[in-house]
Order: C-alpha cells, then sequence, then structure tokens
C-alpha cells in the first residue's frame, strides 16, 4: 500500500466527517478508496457510453414518446428489482 497527504479546505474536513460519522465509512482512508474506485467505474462504464452517443450522429428532439419509453424502462426495471429482493 502507498500512503499519501492529502489537505483540504475546512469545509471538505468537515465533509468528510460528517459521511464517516453517518457510519458508511469507517474512516477518511474508506471514503477516499470509495470515492476513486467509483471514479474508475464511472470512466470505465459510463465515458465509454457518453463517446458513442457522441458519434452517432446528429441529435434528434425528446418526444413524449421517449420520455413515456424511459419512464416504462425505469419502472420495469425498479419492479424487477424489488421483486428479486
Amino acid at each position: 500500500m502507498t500512503t499519501l497527504t492529502v489537505t483540504l479546505t475546512e469545509s471538505l474536513t468537515l465533509y468528510l466527517q460528517e459521511q464517516i460519522a453517518s457510519g458508511y465509512y469507517t474512516n477518511a482512508n474508506d471514503y477516499i478508496q470509495s470515492l476513486i474506485q467509483q471514479d474508475r467505474s464511472r470512466k470505465q462504464y459510463l465515458e465509454p457510453l457518453i463517446l458513442e452517443g457522441i458519434a452517432s450522429g446528429a441529435p434528434t428532439p425528446m418526444t413524449n414518446d421517449d420520455w413515456n419509453e424511459i419512464r416504462q424502462s425505469v419502472r420495469n426495471n425498479y419492479n424487477d428489482r424489488t421483486q428479486n429482493s
């Protein structure tokens, strides 16, 4: 493992302490590791999708049908997850 020293503003330090106090993270190390892992996942998953969208051609306006389809997809995903829990 590597040890790093990080300097934070007072407001960031308070925020970090709040995150630890929430009980989800046991210490600053856990929180910072989680942030780095989330950033890495985002770059590995989300950024290629964004680039694919940019390369897919000229944008088209969203229609009400498009939004309704998105909403239905979210509902279906939510229902699938709650039924399988």
